[in-house]
């Protein structure tokens, strides 16, 4: 059974940053694209940014040039370098992988359980 766990979120001030952190654990062959997705307090999920196994990278408009997706396929981790936070970026972030249980196999949908991020004065 594959895992995702998230670290990093926590309380910054308005142009503050912050890094989340995501580690995929278990038996696993691969894993295709990684990305993370967020939620604010009475809206729906969204995407923020995605990386593929190959290094694209691809973000919401909201978020160019703040924050940053890297990977490495060695750990099965990806990260996110948010800087210039804004307090409309404060949600719940949530680390997604699409996993390759086997070599052969179709890729499965992996969903952390979700890290805080409250960006307030």
């Amino acid at each position: 059974q594959v895992q995702l766990v998230e670290s990093g979120g926590g309380l910054v001030q308005p142009g503050g940053s912050l890094r989340l952190d995501c580690a995929a654990s278990g038996r696993l062959f691969s894993i295709n694209d990684m990305a993370w997705y967020r939620q604010a307090p009475g809206k729906q999920r969204e995407f923020v940014a995605v990386i593929t196994s190959g290094g694209s990278m691809n973000y919401v408009d909201s978020v160019k040039g703040r924050l940053t997706i890297s990977r490495d396929n060695a750990k099965n981790t990806v990260s996110l370098q948010m800087n210039t936070l804004k307090p409309e970026d404060t949600a719940v972030y949530y680390c997604n992988a699409e996993v390759v249980p086997m070599r052969g196999l179709a890729a499965f949908t992996c969903w952390g359980q979700g890290t805080q991020v409250t960006v307030s004065s």
